[in-house]
C-alpha cells in the first residue's frame, strides 16, 4: 500500500492527501515534521534527502515534493481530468500549482508562521507587515482569474491546481489577519470546493 510521510496539518502534505480522495487510492500514513519526529532524522533523510515533507513510498519508488507527488499520482492512474493530457491544458494547470507553492506561499508565510503557528518570524514584524501587505495582493490574483472563469481556477473543470489554489484559499479565510478585501469571486469557490468530500477532508477540515 503507498505510505505517505508528513504530518496531516501540513498544507503540502494536505495536497498530496486530497490528491489521493480524489483518486480514491487506499494509503498509510506517517507523522513526520513540527510536533512529531523532526525532518533532520536519519531514518527520514534515507526516505526523502531533501529534509522536508510530504514524501511518499509507492511500492518501493521514493518521491518527495508535493507538487511531483501529485502529478506522478494523477499521471499513473491515468487522470487527464486531474493532470490534462494536452500539453497548453497541462501547462496552464502547472502554471497555477507551481505560482502558489512559489509567489503566494512565500507572501503568506510570516503571517501564518506567526498567526497560525505562533511561533517567532525570522525578521520579526517587519517581516510580518510586509507579508500582510504582500498576501492580499497575490490573493486578489486568484480572486480576479475566478471572476473570469466562474467556476474553478483554470476554467470549467476541476484540476490539480485548485488542489493547490484550494488550499491556499482555506488558508486565507482561516488565517485571522484582521479585517481582509472582499473576495466574492473566491468565497463562491471556497463553497464550490465544499462540495467535495476530498475537500471537506484535508481542506475545509478547520485547519488553516
Amino acid at each position: 500500500m503507498l505510505k505517505v510521510y508528513g504530518r496531516a496539518n501540513s498544507i503540502n502534505v494536505r495536497k498530496v492527501l486530497w490528491t489521493l480522495e480524489e483518486i480514491g487510492l487506499p494509503y498509510e500514513r506517517e507523522d513526520w515534521g513540527r510536533g512529531f519526529r523532526p525532518l533532520n532524522d536519519p531514518e527520514f533523510l534515507s526516505i526523502n534527502p531533501f529534509g522536508l515533507v510530504p514524501a511518499i513510498d509507492d511500492d518501493g519508488f521514493i518521491l518527495g515534493e508535493s507538487h511531483a507527488i501529485a502529478r506522478y499520482l494523477a499521471a499513473k492512474h491515468g487522470r487527464d481530468d486531474l493532470l490534462p493530457a494536452n500539453l497548453q491544458m497541462r501547462g496552464t494547470v502547472e502554471s497555477w500549482m507551481e505560482w502558489q507553492g512559489t509567489e503566494v506561499a512565500n507572501a503568506h508565510r510570516a503571517v501564518v508562521t506567526a498567526y497560525v503557528f505562533n511561533l517567532q518570524q525570522p525578521g520579526g514584524q517587519e517581516a510580518i507587515d510586509a507579508s500582510l501587505a504582500a498576501w492580499p495582493k497575490k490573493m486578489a490574483v486568484i480572486e480576479n482569474q475566478l471572476a473570469r472563469t466562474g467556476a474553478y481556477i483554470t476554467g470549467p473543470a476541476f484540476t490539480l491546481a485548485d488542489i493547490c489554489i484550494g488550499l491556499t484559499v482555506n488558508r486565507w479565510f482561516m488565517t485571522p489577519t484582521g479585517i481582509k478585501p472582499d473576495f466574492p469571486a473566491m468565497t463562491a469557490y471556497y463553497d464550490l470546493l465544499n462540495e467535495r468530500p476530498g475537500y471537506q477532508k484535508h481542506g475545509r477540515n478547520g485547519t488553516p
